[in-house]
């Protein structure tokens, strides 16, 4: 049964008044500084004071009318409401697409990594299953107007699940201590821009998709990222002098950016409870920061982000996690990468940590769609260090080629009309060109592994899985240990994320469909003895898709992983599927554990 809430009273008043005034006192809008820069290494890397800090409220009571408390001890009771709002025409948002259909033919040599049948293991029984954001969707604050792409993220704590779908996002129980049920909507659907409500500037009136959740379990907190793509004009004024704040001793500025147009604002709660509060930063940024990929890693908040679809340099950032954690003034650095398709950052899963000092780990496909450079056989690597005493120091090592099977980006990569449906000449986006979310990094006692997914073309003439183990040294050396294609027949899938839970047995979700099936979501996975290179388990139906995507090509984006950190072992997966008749997409959420992982879990170190 959910645990019950005693009724507000005088006291518990007064304390949410004061807990107001004392978020209110806490606001610490920052010096107009401007963006210092300087050499590190061979590298040009920016360091950000934000543009604004504080301390936000709590969102809302978790269910109404009880309470719910912050870790100060305060309480506050809210019913919010919005007006209900009809789906929102998808759109394309301006990026170029391609209406050429590409041929699908697999790299020369890729087809000895290929799986070409079920595993033999029975299927997983979803342990939890139920629809998220999407057509129909309804919770305490009304309807959502969504568009295309779902832009899908999902973070699971110990009593709640987290779900970000492009601008919106709406908070469900879970099961265990504190209720009794899966899946109850209990807050949402609202903007994302919610969690920045009073904060001012950007991040509150800047709505944008790509938004990304996160449970930073090794603190018990949520993160919430989100990227500005709009003129952001407090964030650097013209004016501001080329200073670089807690630089640290000998480091040399080069001429400050005068103007960051954009910005990356970040939101980390106070305590275990999704509801707040949270301290929030507006950090500014200079490239368009598009497909952020946060990661949790000890030293930091990083978050990769793509500088556009036409852009030869991307940026590698870290924000400083120890003083947000605080909720103290903090800083973002960031580090500009020439010449790298979509890059990741090796995500922790579990609370056994890296060997002190380990740099965190950056990956990226090779090949360049913008150059007609669509196949490989090699996956980028770079290390990346940051130094937040003295940021000359930072550095991002690399990048060194990892020998991998051949592959062929799905259909040539983004923006390509790709996957067939029945009944349409509407195909659907592949995203072959890049390493998909969440790069996934797990320590089991000495073991250190980094599991990897992609959309690669298949020697069938359709789309597989490409999925990789990789191994890290002492000192972060990266090679690859095992690897295979899941392509068990001549239809698609695609969109895949990974996971590895505490045993070390890998599930990965994904996207499935075909010209004689509707795009829905399965879900497949190995044991970590299993013979190498094999999905061992047939894959289990998430949702079956029932009818055409006809207004965009536009498919997900990405789907999204997240590993229970009550158990440490089930896996949650959040992906899109079509409704017969619906006018656009929906999202289904679930839960799968392998047999054996509670036996097999090791004690943290």
């Amino acid at each position: 049964m959910p645990r019950r809430f005693a009724p507000i009273g005088t006291t518990a008043v007064a304390l949410a008044i004061l807990a107001f005034v004392a978020a209110d006192q806490y606001t610490a809008r920052y010096p107009r500084a401007a963006i210092g820069r300087f050499r590190a290494g061979l590298q040009d890397v920016t360091l950000s004071p934000p543009v604004r800090t504080d301390r936000s409220s709590l969102l809302a009571a978790p269910v109404s009318p009880h309470t719910v408390a912050d870790d100060d001890g305060g309480q506050y009771e809210a019913a919010l409401s919005i007006p209900e709002g009809a789906l929102a025409p998808p759109g394309e948002s301006g990026r170029k697409v391609s209406a050429r259909v590409p041929v699908i033919a697999a790299a020369p040599g890729s087809g000895a990594v290929e799986q070409q049948a079920q595993g033999a293991r029975p299927a997983l029984s979803a342990l939890a299953s139920f629809d998220g954001l999407g057509v129909g969707f309804a919770g305490p604050q009304g309807s959502a107007r969504l568009s295309n792409p779902s832009d899908n993220s999902l973070a699971v704590g110990p009593d709640y699940i987290v779900q970000v779908a492009n601008t919106r996002m709406a908070i469900y129980t879970k099961k265990g201590a504190r209720f009794d049920t899966t899946g109850k909507v209990v807050f949402g659907p609202v903007e994302t821009s919610r969690i920045f409500r009073g904060f001012g500037g950007a991040c509150e009136t800047g709505a944008t998709g790509d938004a990304v959740v996160r449970y930073d379990q090794l603190a018990g907190r949520w993160l919430i990222v989100m990227p500005i793509f709009s003129a952001a004009p407090d964030a650097a004024p013209d004016a501001a002098p080329d200073t670089a704040p807690d630089a640290g001793p000998g480091v040399g500025h080069t001429p400050a950016a005068r103007s960051a147009k954009y910005a990356m604002c970040y939101a980390v709660s106070r305590g275990q409870s999704p509801f707040g509060p949270y301290a929030r930063y507006e950090f500014p940024r200079t490239r368009f920061p598009d497909y952020p990929r946060p990661a949790v890693w000890p030293d930091g908040y990083y978050v990769p982000t793509s500088s556009g679809d036409s852009a030869r340099q991307n940026l590698a950032c870290v924000a400083d996690r120890a003083r947000m954690l605080k909720g103290e003034p903090a800083t973002e650095q960031c580090v500009a990468v020439d010449d790298a398709t979509v890059m990741s950052v090796a995500d922790l899963d579990g609370t056994q940590l890296p060997p002190a000092g380990t740099p965190a780990v950056v990956m990226a496909l090779g090949g360049a769609q913008q150059r007609a450079r669509y196949a490989d056989s090699a996956v980028a690597v770079w290390r990346l260090h940051v130094n937040w005493t003295s940021p000359a120091l930072t550095r991002l090592t690399g990048p060194e080629r990892v020998a991998v099977a051949p592959y062929h980006y799905l259909c040539d990569g983004q923006l390509t009309s790709c996957v067939p449906q029945p009944g349409t000449a509407v195909r659907l986006d592949g995203q072959g060109d890049k390493l998909m979310a969440r790069l996934t990094y797990r320590r089991i006692g000495n073991q250190q592994s980094i599991v990897a997914v992609q959309s690669v073309n298949t020697t069938a003439g359709a789309g597989g899985v490409r999925w990789y183990e990789f191994r890290v040294a002492t000192g972060g050396g990266v090679s690859l240990f095992q690897q295979g294609t899941f392509a068990p027949d001549a239809r698609f899938r695609w969109l895949a994320s990974a996971a590895m839970d505490a045993a070390g047995n890998i599930g990965i979700g994904y996207s499935y469909g075909g010209a004689d099936a509707y795009a829905g979501q399965r879900f497949a996975g190995r044991l970590r003895d299993d013979p190498p290179g094999l999905l061992t388990f047939h894959e289990s139906v998430l949702a079956r898709g029932q009818d055409a995507q006809t207004s965009t090509l536009r498919w997900e984006d990405y789907t999204q992983t997240a590993v229970d950190p009550s158990d440490d072992c089930t896996i949650w997966y959040l992906g899109d599927y079509v409704r017969q008749g619906a006018p656009g997409y929906s999202t289904r959420i679930g839960a799968y554990r392998f047999p054996g992982c509670a036996a097999a879990r090791p004690d943290p170190q």
